[in-house]
């Protein structure tokens, strides 16, 4: 008998301490800190002139596969034809030097170079 009373205090203490760490954990994960602030997109476009591209899929396919893969970048398209890369971003994560940089340092930076850009300053353009 009292190896079961001493079985059923340890299942209850073990069932209460399980129940503390869960509503401790979740009770945590639900505030948010008050000393930080999440900051608003600063959504931008830029306009890239580059030059080195020589086909569509091998070429400009791997700009925008590189830089989609850019924390901060939203959307992009890189047109073969034109030799132009329209990029929309967040510029509180990146930069216009930091686009540039993705573009160029490709393949070790032997292929592509960014010979002009250009800020969009309406996202309709």
């Amino acid at each position: 008998m009292f190896v079961k009373n001493k079985e059923r205090m340890t299942l209850k203490l073990l069932k209460n301490i399980l129940m503390v760490a869960f509503f401790g954990i979740l009770f945590t994960s639900c505030n948010e800190p008050q000393n930080e602030k999440e900051l608003t997109a600063n959504v931008k476009k830029i306009a890239l002139d580059i030059e080195g591209m020589t086909c569509e899929i091998g070429c400009a396919k791997t700009i925008e596969s590189k830089l989609s893969k850019t924390e901060g970048i939203s959307i992009v398209k890189v047109s073969f034809d034109d030799k132009k890369g329209i990029i929309e971003y967040d510029a509180n994560k990146t930069n216009e030097d930091k686009i540039v940089a993705v573009v160029q340092e490709i393949a070790g930076g032997d292929l592509y170079k960014v010979t002009g850009t250009k800020q969009i300053e309406e996202l309709g353009e």
